[in-house]
C-alpha cells in the first residue's frame, strides 16, 4: 500500500470493484495468486485490458556456455543446486560476478530457462554489444526470501560464506566485489543483500519487480517469521546506507508491488535516484526480459567501474 493519499474517484470506484469480482470468479485461483506473490486484482485487470506492454524478446544469438553443480549447504540443510553462465566472447582471464536471485517457487536454472529471464542469452548480447563482461551464476533460494530464517534455513548465509567462496576456486571467476540481479522475491533479496554486504562487497545492485511491503501485516505468509525478522532485514527507509553502490529499480505500473516500489524509490536521495524507472509491465518474465538488456548493461558498467 502506498504512503501517498489517494483520492477516490468514479473510476476509481468502478475498477476496485471489477478487481474484486475477478478475485470472488477466479477463487481458489485467487488465492494461489496471493500465495505466489502475484495478488489478484489489478495485475490480473492489466493483462486482459492490455497493459502489460510487450513481453521481452529473447536475443537470436547462441548462449552463453551453463555450468552447473550442486553442493551440500551446511547454511540451509539441504543440497543446493547452481547454475554460472560465462561469455564465451570473453578474453578476460578473471570475470565480475552478477548474483542471480531467483523468485518464490524457482530454482537455480530460472535464470537461464527460455521460458522464464534467459540470461544466458542476453549475457552473450550483451557483450557482444560491448557491455564489459561478467559471469552470472543463479543458485537455489527456496521460499526464504533470501535471508537467514528462523527454521534453520539460512540462506543469506548460504551465498555468502557458501557459494561465494566456492565460485572463487573458477580460475576465471573473481568473488571480491559483486553485483547482483532479483526479481519479485529476488528482487527483495538483491537489494537486502547489497544493503548487508555494503559497497566493499557490492558494485550494483538491480531489482525487477522487488517483492516490497511498508509493514510486517501487509506481507505475503511465510516471507518473513516475524515481525522482529521483518524489521531486521526490511530495506524500506534503509535506502541510504545503499548511497555508495549503483542502484536500479524496475517495476510494471500493473505489478501489485507498483505502489511500494515507487515508494522505496522516492526514498532514495534526490541526487542519489535509482536508475531504471516504471513503464507498463505487469509482475511476469515478460516485462522483467524486456528490461533485461538495460540491467545487464548497468551491471556490466557498474562492476567495470567498481
Amino acid at each position: 500500500m502506498s504512503s501517498r493519499p489517494r483520492s477516490v474517484t468514479r473510476r476509481r470506484v468502478l475498477t476496485a470493484g471489477a478487481a474484486a469480482g475477478t478475485a470472488a470468479v477466479l477463487g481458489g485461483a485467487a488465492l494461489a495468486g496471493i500465495e505466489t506473490e502475484v495478488l489478484p486484482g489489478k495485475a490480473w485487470l492489466y493483462h486482459h485490458l492490455g497493459h502489460d506492454g510487450p513481453d521481452g524478446v529473447l536475443p537470436d544469438v547462441v548462449p552463453a556456455p551453463v555450468t552447473t553443480g550442486a553442493f551440500d549447504s551446511a547454511a540451509r540443510g539441504r543440497q543446493v543446486g547452481w547454475s554460472l553462465a560465462r561469455p564465451t566472447s570473453s578474453s578476460s582471464s578473471s570475470l565480475p560476478l552478477v548474483l542471480a536471485l531467483h523468485g518464490r517457487g524457482q530454482d537455480h536454472t530460472s535464470a537461464f530457462r527460455a521460458d522464464r529471464m534467459g540470461l544466458d542469452r542476453y549475457l552473450a548480447d550483451a557483450v557482444a554489444h560491448g557491455v564489459p563482461p561478467f559471469a552470472i551464476a543463479g543458485v537455489d533460494g527456496g521460499a526464504s526470501y533470501w535471508h537467514d530464517r528462523g527454521d534453520g534455513d539460512h540462506a543469506e548465509t548460504m551465498l555468502v560464506d557458501e557459494l561465494l567462496p566456492l565460485l572463487a576456486r573458477e580460475e576465471d571467476i573473481a568473488t571480491d566485489r559483486i553485483a547482483l540481479i532479483g526479481w519479485s522475491m529476488g528482487g527483495f533479496g538483491a537489494l537486502h543483500l547489497a544493503t548487508a554486504l555494503g559497497p566493499t562487497r557490492v558494485a550494483a545492485v538491480a531489482a525487477l519487480g522487488p517483492a516490497l511491503w511498508h509493514t510486517y501485516d501487509e506481507t505475503a505468509p511465510g516471507a518473513y517469521d516475524d515481525a522482529a525478522d521483518f524489521a531486521r532485514v526490511g530495506v524500506m527507509g534503509r535506502q541510504d546506507e545503499l548511497a555508495e553502490v549503483a542502484v536500479r529499480v524496475d517495476c510494471g505500473k500493473g505489478d501489485p508491488f507498483y505502489a511500494t516500489t515507487r515508494d522505496y524509490v522516492d526514498g532514495f536521495a534526490p541526487e542519489r535516484a535509482p536508475a531504471g524507472g516504471f513503464e507498463l509491465g505487469d509482475h511476469d518474465s515478460g516485462y522483467w526480459r524486456r528490461m533485461v538488456p538495460g540491467v545487464l548493461r548497468f551491471l556490466g558498467e557498474g562492476l567495470a567501474a567498481g
